[in-house]
């Protein structure tokens, strides 16, 4: 894992953004995407950190770590569910097969967490008992865990809009048949669990995580977007969590959400424009993703180099997407 002085001297190199000659990109929160004309699509990770849906900075390696764990953990989960990744021909980019994404995300919940307005304790904690379609006791805790995990579904939201809870009968709504939500629901709920015994494997806890599913050209169901990474779920420390549940205290976390967190400490709340990371908040960042790549796959994190513009428009031509 990198020092901090490491980190520090690379922050005004980290990826923003890539701009490919001839084709233009669909930018989304952290991603980079062209569809070209062979039915490919590409995917550059950057290193674009945001918060409540606002861009707060750049995080040296974010993208790498991203795009490298979700390739990692695809090929863990390859048995349960096709996958869109080609390829992977540099640490920032996938190429991929073009699918058609459902109009929802799903969201598996094991404990109940999480500060934004799907979250299933901003919802308690506001006062609601049927959540999700479920109905949930008075009495719960905040990062309590389930008795058993749930499937949930979530509006996609664009720009600083936020996802919305969504209703069996609201996914039916958008055009979703209920033999395929079923079959979304299960395979979500197989990928949590596997991602659950693998993560206890490496003393994390699998909280809650998000799953992005396609249709391919044929019509069947693809996991497409990323996979049980600190941007996508909530991984905790395992061997503190009971101690630090009983005081009252938030878990170690190795996701995005303790920003979240240091944000709301500042006094800031969804709405609020939110000021630029600091130096110091971005290596910590860093390091605390470089971390949990390092506990998942057993593997040194070797850093990819910077600027990374060079290199990605390289690989892109011998890819073959560029000339």
């Amino acid at each position: 894992m990198l020092t901090p002085a490491q980190i520090r001297s690379v922050i005004p190199l980290a990826l923003e953004s890539l701009n490919v000659p001839g084709l233009t990109p669909e930018r989304g929160q952290v991603r980079d995407n062209y569809v070209i004309s062979d039915g490919r699509r590409v995917l550059i990770s950057t290193d674009r950190f945001n918060v409540y849906n606002q861009h707060v900075g750049q995080v040296p390696y974010k993208g790498q770590i991203l795009n490298q764990l979700t390739a990692w953990w695809f090929e863990q989960t390859a048995d349960i569910v096709p996958n869109h990744v080609i390829d992977v021909p540099d640490p920032n980019i996938t190429i991929a097969l073009t699918a058609n994404p459902l109009p929802i995300a799903v969201v598996v919940r094991g404990f109940v967490s999480g500060v934004t307005p799907t979250s299933l304790w901003k919802q308690y904690e506001d006062g609601q008992r049927l959540i999700y379609g479920i109905e949930f006791p008075d009495g719960l805790q905040k990062n309590q865990e389930l008795p058993r995990p749930i499937v949930t579904a979530t509006s996609k939201a664009f720009g600083r809009e936020h996802d919305r809870p969504l209703t069996t009968e609201e996914v039916f709504a958008l055009g979703i048949e209920p033999g395929l939500w079923t079959r979304v629901q299960e395979t979500a709920l197989r990928l949590f669990m596997r991602g659950q015994q693998l993560c206890i494997l490496s003393d994390l806890i699998l909280v809650d995580s998000k799953y992005e599913f396609g249709l391919d050209l044929n019509g069947d169901l693809v996991l497409i977007d990323e996979l049980h990474t600190p941007d996508s779920s909530r991984l905790w420390r395992a061997d503190t969590y009971d101690e630090l549940f009983e005081t009252g205290e938030e878990p170690e976390s190795f996701d995005r959400e303790f920003v979240r967190l240091w944000y709301q400490s500042q006094g800031y709340g969804l709405d609020d424009r939110l000021p630029r990371l600091s130096e110091d908040m971005i290596i910590l960042i860093s390091k605390r993703y470089q971390r949990v790549y390092e506990m998942l796959t057993g593997r040194p994190f070797q850093p990819a180099g910077y600027p990374a513009q060079k290199r990605l428009m390289i690989t892109l031509h011998y890819a073959q997407i560029m000339g």
